[in-house]
């Protein structure tokens, strides 16, 4: 199945409001997870275990390695659900 752009964002975007209570205002592409939205390593682990609930394909670390942004978190949707 594959995702667009729009769709992993809003998904990505609610679970960051509704799994780790993120105020909406401040989700923007560009914002970073660990500066920008205070996610630190464990809160990380837990959003590559939702990526893989949400896809179905398992998230390598290589892949969640770089992940920086909710523009990079998007990408991965993208690439593992492509």
């Amino acid at each position: 199945m594959t995702t667009t752009r729009d769709e992993a964002y809003d998904m990505i975007k609610s679970d960051l409001i509704e799994i780790f209570e993120i105020d909406e205002a401040d989700i923007k592409p560009d914002a970073t997870l660990m500066d920008d939205l205070g996610l630190d390593s464990i809160d990380g682990v837990d959003m590559m275990v939702r990526m893989q609930e949400r896809t179905g394909k398992k998230v390598t670390p290589d892949q969640f390695e770089n992940v920086r942004t909710i523009n990079d978190l998007v990408d991965l949707v993208q690439t593992l659900n492509s």
